[in-house]
């Protein structure tokens, strides 16, 4: 007789504007790895570049949503025994928990005050002109989580390191112990909206730092200022998990799980081109994305520079010339 499978652990972290999300969500991930559990990590911000915005869903708020059940249902079919998820909840109508099925769902509220959000962004580099503006939205932000509902577990980082941080959120929420039991093989990838609508895929990868996504977050831009629903997928993003399967030591099948995931629902909603960013070292790799993607176009565009652009651009980056995002070991 089967049994239904237990719920998969998943615990995001949610707040204020420069409170400190992604960097305490990258440390819990980090340290949960370090402990030898396996984990996975999302930012919710990487589930929504979709545009133009679904009717009736201002922020994205409920695709992000119905985009992380898919990816937590992914993670999990790959050995993951948690997910770590960081990013704003919609500060009106919170998160609609009956959008991810088969999830434990724990939302814990990061808070700071106004000097300390105002030191943070400072550090930032965020100039007069904008802090202002940035501390209002914060305080909408508080104001529209309490309206929405109190959140499972609240922690006041003010005056915190990250890692001190992880150790307020670690004592009111304990990773699991024991893998939970996988679910059914059919549904290993999630709930996923398909559509027979063929989108077109434009796949860019190259070296570290040869510019994947500043080239292909430009290509996206571009096609949606021509009008054209248009959709952008980092890779190395919607794929993080420690450790790696024995099997898939680059973690390539979990990313083109999510991608399928990912393309399925945006197709649904009238998407008809994905701007997709991330290495692909071999003709395998290619391949596997491409079986991955039975119902798409799927064009690989490798980006190529000699080695002296490339220093100039690794230095660049170490430097913080490039948008802070999660994993970046150049910065």
């Amino acid at each position: 007789m089967s049994t239904s499978p237990s719920p998969f652990p998943v615990l995001w972290l949610s707040g204020p504007p420069g409170v400190g999300k992604s960097t305490a969500g990258w440390a819990l991930y980090r340290r949960l790895a370090a402990g030898g559990t396996p984990v996975g990590y999302v930012d919710i911000d990487q589930l929504g570049i979709n545009y133009p915005e679904p009717p009736g869903d201002p922020g994205r708020h409920l695709l992000k949503t119905g985009n992380l059940a898919a990816l937590a249902a992914n993670h999990r079919a790959h050995g993951a025994r948690c997910l770590v998820v960081s990013g704003v909840v919609d500060p009106v109508a919170g998160v609609d928990r009956g959008r991810l099925p088969g999830v434990d769902l724990t939302l814990c509220a990061l808070t700071a005050g106004r000097e300390e959000l105002s030191r943070r962004y400072r550090g930032r580099g965020t100039g007069p002109e904008h802090l202002a503006r940035v501390l209002a939205e914060a305080e909408c932000e508080s104001l529209g989580t309490a309206a929405a509902g109190p959140p499972d577990v609240r922690v006041d980082t003010d005056g915190l390191a990250p890692a001190e941080v992880v150790e307020r959120v670690l004592a009111h929420w304990c990773p699991p112990t024991a893998a939970p039991a996988p679910p059914p093989e059919e549904e290993a990838v999630g709930e996923r909206e398909r559509s027979d609508a063929r989108v077109a895929v434009l796949l860019l990868c190259g070296a570290e730092a040869v510019g994947k996504s500043t080239v292909g977050w430009e290509v996206g831009q571009r096609l949606q200022r021509a009008g054209r629903p248009t959709a952008f997928v980092d890779l190395g993003q919607v794929g993080f998990l420690t450790p790696a399967p024995v099997d898939d030591p680059g973690g390539h099948r979990l990313r083109a799980a999510n991608l399928a995931a990912l393309l399925d629902r945006y197709a649904a909603l009238g998407t008809r081109r994905l701007v997709a960013v991330g290495p692909v070292p071999d003709a395998a790799t290619a391949d596997l994305y491409r079986r991955a993607l039975p119902g798409a176009a799927l064009a690989v565009c490798r980006l190529d520079a000699d080695p002296g652009t490339l220093l100039d651009r690794v230095r660049r980056r170490g430097a913080g010339q490039a948008p802070p995002l999660a994993g970046d070991r150049l910065r």
